[in-house]
């Protein structure tokens, strides 16, 4: 049986669906600057921070918080328990800044995970006079000029919610080959960030390393409670706003926030792999089709191009539109590194290499897609109802 004619005209449809997504990125909202003062009045900004054992990467997250202005209220760190040092760390914090607290959660109710109960328990004990809270995480350095620049971004693109993509730091050759694989299988599916026209509210991207909503938004739907069962819970949770009625952004933050999230490639393979398929967010109907998607846009392009170049078909028209569909989408995928370079902090030369690792970036999804997660940052969720559906 001849594959070529009918693989050719699915890659070539993923073509045209991978162009119109990125066809938004022409008028996309600019990285936002770091902002000293705020440009209309006083500001109530309250943070909070889940913590569950991050002695050694909570310090960074703690000084940079400490060096945004008065607009930031107060700094809520919500600790499940830690075991090492977090917590010695956040105290020597609040004898320099008397905003910073220690809460310690409830146990752990059941149907919640970890991080989005954290984050509702401390949402629920901040500063009733604060108009914005700001979700953190203890992996994240933000810059002086965060607080100010997020919530003018807010207010002036008249967002209930917004939320930032980071820099990345990453370290090895590896992390630099395989990271960027992976990010790019979120610009395929949803866009890049920051585009003048958002998406339907069960396409909505988010971020939840810093995460900006207003206070009575919370109120109004629960707090975190829509996101009680989700592993990717700030996608969720920014889905859930939307379908709510409220306005939702993500921009690029790459000047405002930097992050090292794991240690390695192998824990960005098993630990970000993991909710990347993002199924918590999405009905399985959508879910079915971004993963056909990267497979046919991301997955296959040089593979297909390497069997093309080794096997020496036959010529012909078909195999001809083939090599010309794939070779786009690779030129496409090319491209999109110059457009997704400012996203990492000192580049390494494998970064321009992570094409290579596209095949393995799509089987992490198919995997993740198809299997349950149940264990996640040292908890256990044997008994957790896994429910996916988004509202689209």
């Amino acid at each position: 049986m001849d594959w070529t004619a009918p693989l050719l005209a699915l890659q070539a449809i993923a073509l045209l669906i991978l162009m119109a997504r990125l066809a938004g990125g022409r008028t996309r909202t600019p990285p936002l600057e770091p902002m000293m003062r705020s440009k209309k009045g006083s500001v109530r900004v309250s943070a909070v921070v889940p913590t569950l054992n991050e002695e050694a990467r909570l310090g960074p997250c703690l000084e940079g918080l400490h060096r945004q202005g008065p607009e930031l209220v107060e700094v809520l760190v919500v600790d499940s328990r830690s075991t090492d040092g977090t917590v010695a760390l956040v105290e020597a914090m609040a004898r320099r800044d008397p905003r910073f607290r220690v809460v310690y959660d409830d146990p752990l109710p059941t149907g919640w995970i970890g991080r989005p109960w954290a984050l509702h328990f401390g949402f629920l004990r901040t500063d009733p006079a604060s108009e914005w809270v700001l979700d953190i995480d203890a992996d994240t350095e933000p810059q002086p000029g965060l607080v100010n620049a997020v919530v003018e971004a807010a207010r002036k693109g008249g967002f209930d919610a917004l939320s930032l993509s980071p820099q990345f730091r990453l370290v090895s050759l590896a992390e630099f080959w395989l990271q960027p694989a992976l990010l790019l299988t979120l610009i395929y599916r949803f866009g890049p960030s920051g585009t003048a026209k958002p998406p339907r509210p069960g396409r909505i991207m988010a971020n939840g390393q810093c995460f900006l909503m207003k206070r009575q938004l919370l109120v109004r739907v629960g707090g975190h409670a829509a996101a009680r069962r989700s592993f990717c819970d700030d996608i969720t949770q920014a889905r859930a706003l939307a379908a709510a009625g409220a306005r939702v952004g993500f921009f690029d933050g790459a000047r405002l926030i930097k992050v090292r999230m794991y240690s390695s490639a192998l824990e960005t393979w098993n630990e970000w792999g993991r909710s990347l398929d993002l199924k918590d967010a999405s009905t399985p109907l959508w879910q079915a089709f971004d993963c056909a998607f990267l497979l046919l846009a991301q997955g296959l392009p040089i593979p297909v191009l390497l069997a093309l170049a080794l096997t020496s078909p036959p010529a012909g028209f078909t195999l001809a539109a083939f090599g010309w569909v794939n070779g786009l989408l690779l030129a496409i995928r090319v491209l999109l590194l110059f457009g997704v370079r400012g996203s990492y902090e000192h580049l390494r030369w494998s970064f321009w290499l992570s094409p290579l690792a596209d095949p393995l970036a799509v089987l992490r999804i198919w995997i993740s897609a198809l299997t349950v997660p149940r264990r996640w940052r040292g908890r256990t969720y044997s008994d957790l109802e896994h429910s996916t559906g988004a509202k689209q």
